[in-house]
């Protein structure tokens, strides 16, 4: 078979809805030589290969630090999302090379014990005027500025748009796509830095990322519910049977349900819930929140995580300051890093995207390293 016969067989953009994101059209910051593999599927590998995407495997999702092998992390998480937008993309004749490039990647930017984590490294980030921290533009920051020792994946624009724009936190019933240029992305990217919530208002410039958008919150919901029965801080009977009659009363039932439901209500300009599948998300969503999130860490245990993150962030920040080459954070981390990111990033930043980068043993090892220190001293 020829070189340009493979090409043509992984192509598939004359399988595609004419409202699909097509390969020929995928953007990129900068000009790179292909392959055979069309060039949402290359950003898949890019990501999957990427360091980032291997410490999914010890992340938190909801809850941190179980001694139960069988709770989701955040590898899990993003393999669930891609399978269900993934089911949705193929039935709606999308680009599924964009759909699992964008969730595989959507949580890389996620720090250890999860929007807990989160919460805290934002509130240190604005402490030090690096401005508002999620997780979502992390995501986008390692892709772009982090990885390969600072020179970044090249992954496409409309692949960091998805991601960018994946806030699973806000529910919509409707998806419709919004054009970019790449000035446009830059703009939301960096306006995310400087502006209180700019992320709630982000929304995908793709079709597939609308579909990466609504499988986020498919994914966890349901699984969320699983993890804390297997744990025993839920029963399922407590979920109402307001939601359950709608979307019955497990994980499979319910991706199914939702599925089928935005498979039936879409369009060709939008991703679409029916009315009645959307009220019993949010009241799920709700039931969650009160009933899982709100309660999988205690006012302690949060305290003893930020004086932990406070302790790490300022030891790593007066390494750096003092140029101590022997600090885990030039070890592990600085050394490696391109002089264009030593050069355009400030220490406060470079000492966030270490910890953000963490997983949640690394960083309890990391703190347990530094009381070490400390007590030598």
């Amino acid at each position: 078979m020829e070189l340009s016969d493979i090409k043509n067989n992984l192509d598939h953009d004359d399988v595609y809805s004419i409202y699909a994101c097509k390969n020929k059209d995928a953007i990129r910051f900068k000009e790179e030589k292909g392959d055979i593999r069309p060039p949402f599927l290359h950003d898949s590998d890019k990501i999957i290969y990427s360091l980032a995407y291997t410490r999914y495997i010890n992340k938190t999702q909801v809850y941190s630090l179980v001694a139960n092998d069988n709770i989701s992390k955040r590898m899990t998480h993003v393999q669930m999302v891609s399978k269900i937008a993934r089911t949705i993309g193929r039935a709606l004749g999308l680009n599924e090379d964009l759909i699992e490039a964008a969730s595989l990647g959507h949580d890389l930017g996620h720090p250890p014990f999860g929007h807990c984590g989160e919460a805290i490294l934002n509130k240190i980030s604005l402490e030090v005027k690096e401005g508002y921290f999620n997780h979502n533009i992390q995501s986008v920051r390692s892709l772009m500025f982090i990885e390969n020792n600072g020179n970044g994946s090249n992954v496409s624009l409309q692949v960091l748009d998805a991601i960018m724009c994946h806030n699973g936190e806000l529910e919509l019933q409707s998806y419709k796509p919004i054009f970019k240029s790449k000035e446009d992305f830059l703009k939301e990217y960096y306006d995310s830095y400087k502006i209180k919530d700019k992320v709630k208002t982000l929304i995908p410039m793709t079709l597939e990322g609308c579909v990466v958008r609504v499988s986020d919150l498919i994914a966890y919901l349901g699984r969320d519910i699983d993890d804390a029965i297997r744990l025993g801080k839920l029963k399922r009977k407590l979920i109402p049977s307001s939601i359950t009659k709608i979307l019955g009363n497990t994980n499979s039932s319910l991706i199914n349900t939702f599925v089928l439901d935005i498979i039936n209500n879409s369009t060709s300009e939008e991703i679409r819930m029916s009315e009645e599948k959307f009220a019993a998300l949010k009241e799920l969503k709700k039931f969650n929140y009160e009933n899982i999130y709100n309660k999988a860490n205690d006012v302690k245990k949060v305290e003893k995580w930020e004086k932990m993150f406070r302790l790490i962030f300022t030891t790593y920040l007066k390494d750096l300051e003092d140029k101590k080459e022997d600090s885990n954070i030039y070890i592990y981390f600085y050394k490696y890093k391109n002089d264009y990111y030593k050069n355009n990033t400030s220490l406060n930043r470079v000492v966030i995207d270490y910890i953000a980068g963490m997983t949640d043993e690394f960083f309890i090892r990391e703190y347990k390293d530094i009381v070490r220190r400390n007590k030598n001293v």
